[in-house]
């Protein structure tokens, strides 16, 4: 079975934030870290478009939250989390979050788009040129880091794919070069072209 078909038969073939059943398509939830079926869902068109575009967020929309919130599966909780946090404003979604339940692992996920932060709270991560990075992303070393810890050297011009963020210090970020996690100071990175 191909993906949609796997995400149709868990959701019954409707959207897993609203339960339209109307124009639905596949939502890679961000950073995409795995893709596929955990870190997936099934969506229609109304709610993919308000994620994407936070000024065209309708409040009333998603009320459906309250029902998708119970859902046993990690993407859709994942977002779920972040809407409500987005909407907090409203007052309804602060007393759905008090109600949620999640694994601390799905809490993490769930936080590494910062959209819980407002945006004075928000520590923005930019690359050597200024370039503002974001979990997931890609970069290139622009000169040899020796790796604490180790006799390791990571060399210039090695990619580190799928970052994440240090949510506390806006310089470091961590990637995996080879086999070992490592921190590494933005002011070391470029981040690379999506076609990279």
């Amino acid at each position: 079975m191909s993906l949609q078909q796997d995400l149709e038969k868990r959701s019954g073939n409707q959207c897993e934030l609203c339960t339209a059943k109307q124009n639905l398509s596949i939502y890679e939830v961000k950073p995409v870290s795995t893709g596929g079926f955990d870190g997936s869902i099934l969506a229609c068109e109304a709610c993919i478009n308000q994620i994407e575009n936070p000024e065209e967020v309708n409040a009333n929309h998603w009320r459906c939250l309250n029902d998708a919130m119970w859902s046993e599966f990690t993407p859709v909780k994942v977002v779920v989390w972040r809407m409500l946090h987005r909407l907090k404003n409203e007052g309804w979604p602060t007393d759905l979050l008090g109600m949620m339940y999640m694994e601390d692992a799905e809490l993490a996920y769930a936080k590494e788009s910062g959209d819980h932060l407002s945006e004075s709270e928000k520590i923005i991560h930019r690359d050597v040129n200024g370039t503002i990075l974001q979990a997931g992303d890609n970069v290139v070393l622009i000169k040899d880091l020796k790796v604490k810890g180790s006799s390791m050297v990571a060399k210039q011009g090695t990619a580190v794919r799928r970052i994440s963020l240090d949510h506390e210090n806006a310089k470091y970020i961590e990637g995996k070069v080879g086999p070992t996690q490592i921190v590494i100071i933005t002011d070391y990175v470029k981040k690379m072209a999506d076609k990279e």
